[in-house]
């Protein structure tokens, strides 16, 4: 379990292709210090849960099956591309965004970012399938970052980027036509489904 919370920075150092279909993917973590990973943790990628299967000078290694690449931004990882990381969560940790399970649903494609304020304005695509769990003023995550939905129509849903979020995280580096990692709130998800599944049922 996450908060959508980015606490570190990281790069990707190598990505090994499988004749599986899958990858192990390297991670520099210049910031996380060994004695906070054990292997077997899970670590937020993009908003990707991942296990973390090794840790040598600073590089933690994963295992990324075919699923996950095909539903989030890894299959296109580039070496050198900067990545949003975050340790799980403990009990007693503060809770400052929202719950993330970090099972990232789709990528979706930035339709356009402007300046607004001090911040961005963005919008993103509005997937059909996952369409009543993106609500005004509900939350997403967004390449594993918490994040109000400040509009929507049929088609595409906006945020309101504030400066501390942009530069923060990876977001300062998504512009029009880039693709990034969506989750919705899990709470919605399962009140939206749990409410279907009432309605459909026998009186």
């Amino acid at each position: 379990m996450f908060s959508g919370l980015i606490q570190h920075w990281g790069s990707v150092a190598e990505v090994r292709r499988l004749a599986t279909g899958g990858a192990t993917v390297f991670i520099a973590a210049p910031s996380i210090r060994p004695e906070d990973v054990t292997l077997g943790d899970s670590i937020a990628i993009d908003g990707v849960c991942l296990t973390a299967t090794s840790f040598v000078d600073g590089v933690i290694s994963f295992d990324v099956i075919p699923e996950t690449l095909q539903r989030s931004t890894m299959g296109e990882y580039n070496v050198g591309q900067r990545v949003n990381m975050e340790l799980s969560l403990r009990f007693g940790d503060r809770l400052g965004g929202h719950l993330v399970y970090a099972h990232v649903d789709t990528r979706v494609r930035v339709l356009d970012k402007q300046v607004e304020g001090q911040g961005f304005r963005v919008t993103l695509e509005r997937p059909e399938k996952l369409m009543r769990y993106i609500v005004e003023k509900g939350y997403v995550a967004i390449d594993g970052i918490s994040l109000t939905v400040a509009s929507v129509t049929d088609t595409a849903f906006t945020i309101a980027l504030i400066p501390e979020t942009a530069e923060r995280t990876t977001f300062a580096q998504r512009n029009t036509g880039s693709y990034v990692n969506l989750e919705v709130d899990p709470i919605a998800r399962y009140a939206c489904d749990l409410a279907a599944s009432y309605v459909k049922s026998p009186a």
